[in-house]
């Protein structure tokens, strides 16, 4: 999947605009994109269109228009666009209440590094997280990680041919296992072209 570039974002004005319809693209977009993987962590399986969503907000809401701002926008995450051998996930750990979330996050240290993928007939894939800096501390877990999940050719060739995917966490403190839904697989699958 090729890497943003300036000449793919739109301007300020522009954006400000057409935001309200490229925003209902994306949330719709998103959709076949989103995996909930127990009850509480969501895997948000990233490409390029929520990636260039993303840096346009951030665009917007930081109101950098000069072209060294935009460039460290870009430099910061270009790296989250799958490469057509991975997925690039953002990992939301979600617990409403903020006491309850404080506890967990703190039994779910290292939760980052228990999740994988499973394509039928194949190794499991565990993820590799948070390699822009870390982002957990003695105490606790962040609630947000960004993963990499690496696709031997051989993954790839199966789940082209129509084999089933999983995924799952394997953590002390949660344990959980989904089979990959149609919509969201075929989404996947259309990553890896």
């Amino acid at each position: 999947m090729k890497k943003l570039t300036v000449e793919d974002l739109l301007t300020l004005e522009r954006y400000a605009r057409e935001r309200p319809a490229f925003r209902a693209r994306v949330m719709q977009h998103k959709k076949s994109r989103q995996l909930a993987v127990g009850p509480h962590l969501r895997w948000c399986f990233e490409d390029r269109l929520t990636i260039q969503y993303q840096v346009q907000e951030m665009l917007r809401t930081e109101r950098i228009f000069e072209a060294e701002g935009i460039a460290e926008e870009l430099g910061t995450y270009n790296p989250l666009i799958p490469d057509g051998a991975n997925w690039k996930v953002t990992l939301l750990i979600e617990f409403p209440d903020p006491e309850e979330r404080r506890v967990e996050l703190a039994r779910l240290k290292g939760v980052e590094d228990a999740c994988w993928i499973e394509v039928l007939g194949q190794p499991r894939v565990f993820a590799i997280a948070d390699e822009d800096l870390e982002r957990e501390n003695e105490e606790k877990t962040s609630s947000v990680h960004f993963l990499r999940l690496e696709l031997s050719a051989a993954m790839r060739s199966a789940l082209l041919a129509g084999a089933a995917l999983a995924a799952g966490v394997e953590h002390p403190a949660y344990q959980h296992r989904v089979d990959v839904p149609e919509m969201v697989r075929c989404a996947l699958i259309a990553d890896l072209a």
